[in-house]
């Protein structure tokens, strides 16, 4: 048996800079792997994917796991402990896909590319710039960080997000700020739009997460690493980590 570990992936900040004639957002963003994780063991004897854990996903072609072992010519019996949010704008899906790459030696930037715009950077983890749609990745010094996580009961759609981005930009309503996906994403989920207004009035300085349903804090405010809070948009479970090196 193999053990393999998929962090989750943090979005400090993004930058929507253009849209590629084929429909692909380009982006600059400050991505960088944070203590919440998955765990895969890999039985390179067998062939299945089984998911167990606190958070759910497929076991049906749609996973990326399967699709990044198809993509490597690769075949092994996976049992994914989940514990990433899906929906949830923390690449959970991507770095899955990007542990099984890593596993089988590693592929380029614009392969990775194939399974998802995150697994790039997933595949080399760390902290790093990330432009183009996700293929061009300017490694960073680590920097030691707390974050504090607030994962909400729903999720969000990150098509649905981008498509709203269109329908601003072409309303003349360009979005700005930290995260450009954060008007788009509220538009998407009013739940997120509540959620963001009840946190930065209890905790002040509160980002969405890549295109949300999370959104996070800058330090870390409990006294314990994880729980769960009530809040207007439903429970909310929080989660305290730290960034983590590159892979």
């Amino acid at each position: 048996m193999i053990q393999l570990f998929a962090p989750a992936k943090l979005t400090w900040f993004l930058e929507v800079t253009g849209v590629r004639e084929d429909g692909y957002h380009l982006l600059r963003s400050e991505m960088l792997s944070v203590g919440l994780m998955d765990q895969l063991v890999l039985d390179d004897a067998a062939d299945y994917l089984r998911v167990v854990g606190s958070a759910v996903a497929p076991t049906d072609d749609s996973n990326l796991i399967r699709r990044a072992l198809a993509l490597v010519r690769r075949s092994a019996g996976v049992t994914l402990d989940k514990q990433i949010p899906t929906g949830g704008g923390l690449g959970g899906g991507s770095s899955d896909a990007a542990a099984i790459l890593r596993w089988a030696g590693g592929v380029t930037p614009e392969m990775a590319l194939r399974l998802g715009g995150d697994v790039p950077f997933c595949q080399m983890g760390g902290r790093a710039l990330v432009e183009g749609v996700g293929e061009l990745l300017t490694p960073l010094p680590f920097v030691e960080r707390q974050v504090t996580l607030f994962l909400p009961e729903f999720e969000v759609s990150t098509t649905k997000v981008y498509q709203a981005y269109d329908e601003m930009l072409s309303g003349a309503k360009r979005p700005q700020g930290v995260n450009h996906l954060e008007a788009p994403a509220c538009r998407v989920q009013a739940r997120l739009a509540t959620l963001l207004d009840w946190a930065r009035a209890e905790f002040g300085e509160v980002q969405l997460a890549g295109s949300g349903s999370t959104v996070f804090l800058k330090g870390h405010v409990f006294d314990t690493p994880y729980g769960d809070v009530a809040s207007p948009a439903g429970t909310v479970k929080w989660c305290q980590t730290v960034a983590t090196p590159a892979a």
